[in-house]
């Protein structure tokens, strides 16, 4: 056997291998993504007609010419990719649908204000949330929420600004009060921790393990130092990393004074009877923008 013809078939046994991997891997990825929870709202959800729905994104990708995120979107099954990323365009047609079909759009405050006060809630509202401060929030999100003039709420993990993390790079300080100064009564910012947004080894939220009570007591206390320093105020919404807290953690966080609302990621809508200590929200992803534009367009 020649040797040109030898690395034929070592080629066409290559590319065979190839093409059966990648078929492999595609198929793995599918059940992967196919067996992941689902973010849309309940049926129940969808028919109320009077209610607040609040918005969780956590990143913002531009995706504009950006063949990486493109390439993680079609084949990575992670779901730092599908469920906390949306992409800039995505992003764009959702609040262009918010407009389109007449959605107000309002400041948390402001839903506060109204469920505390019990006013009735005629239609339907949404209210904006950004977890964590990734750069591409501001990068990429902010310039669109300028345009529509619509208000947003932001949670920072007050300790970790700058920092890399679950793959995703925070916002500094500076470029935070740059937005805060550009933005001006459009921001509102809320409280994420200090340095206790993490998991340890068996999956559990590290403020949530009964003996780091005390501790979380005195993160807070410095998140909300922190806070004030370098905005201006401490802040009266406390979100909560990886979306609850335990019982006792709860019942600290409801005592403490000036603390009007506590975000979770209960998927729901909030009405003018809802508890604002246990405030739902939608994660806005591809899995649940069906449901949502559905309740929107109602």
């Amino acid at each position: 056997m020649s040797k040109t013809k030898r690395k034929w078939i070592l080629t066409t046994f290559i590319l065979v291998f190839l093409a059966l991997l990648a078929v492999t891997v595609r198929h793995n990825i599918k059940y992967q993504l196919g067996n992941r929870p689902s973010y849309a709202i309940s049926k129940y959800d969808e028919r109320i007609k009077n209610g607040v729905m609040v918005f969780c994104y956590h990143r913002v990708l531009d995706d504009t010419d950006n063949d990486i995120v493109k390439f993680d979107e079609e084949v990575s099954p992670n779901s730092q990719f599908h469920d906390f990323n949306v992409n800039l365009s995505s992003f764009k047609h959702q609040m262009a649908y918010l407009q389109t079909h007449h959605i107000r759009v309002i400041s948390l405050p402001t839903l506060i204000h109204m469920v505390t006060n019990r006013q009735p809630i005629h239609g339907r509202y949404v209210v904006i949330t950004f977890d964590d401060i990734d750069r591409t929030v501001i990068n990429n999100a902010f310039p669109v929420l300028l345009k529509y003039h619509y208000p947003f709420t932001d949670s920072i993990i007050t300790g970790n600004t700058g920092w890399y993390k679950a793959g995703e790079k925070l916002a500094t300080w500076p470029a935070i009060q740059r937005m805060q100064k550009k933005a001006g009564r459009l921001a509102t910012f809320a409280v994420h921790t200090n340095r206790m947004h993490y998991l340890v080894d068996n999956g559990t939220p590290v403020f949530n393990l009964p003996g780091n009570l005390v501790r979380f007591k005195h993160d807070y206390a410095t998140s909300q130092t922190v806070l004030k320093r370098k905005i201006g105020y401490r802040s009266p919404i406390f979100t909560y990393p990886y979306g609850s807290g335990t019982p006792q953690v709860q019942k600290f966080l409801a005592e403490q004074p000036g603390l009007k609302a506590i975000l979770t990621l209960n998927n729901g809508i909030v009405t003018n009877q809802s508890d604002l200590k246990v405030t739902p929200r939608v994660i806005i992803n591809n899995s649940s923008w069906p449901s949502v534009a559905k309740w929107i367009r109602q």
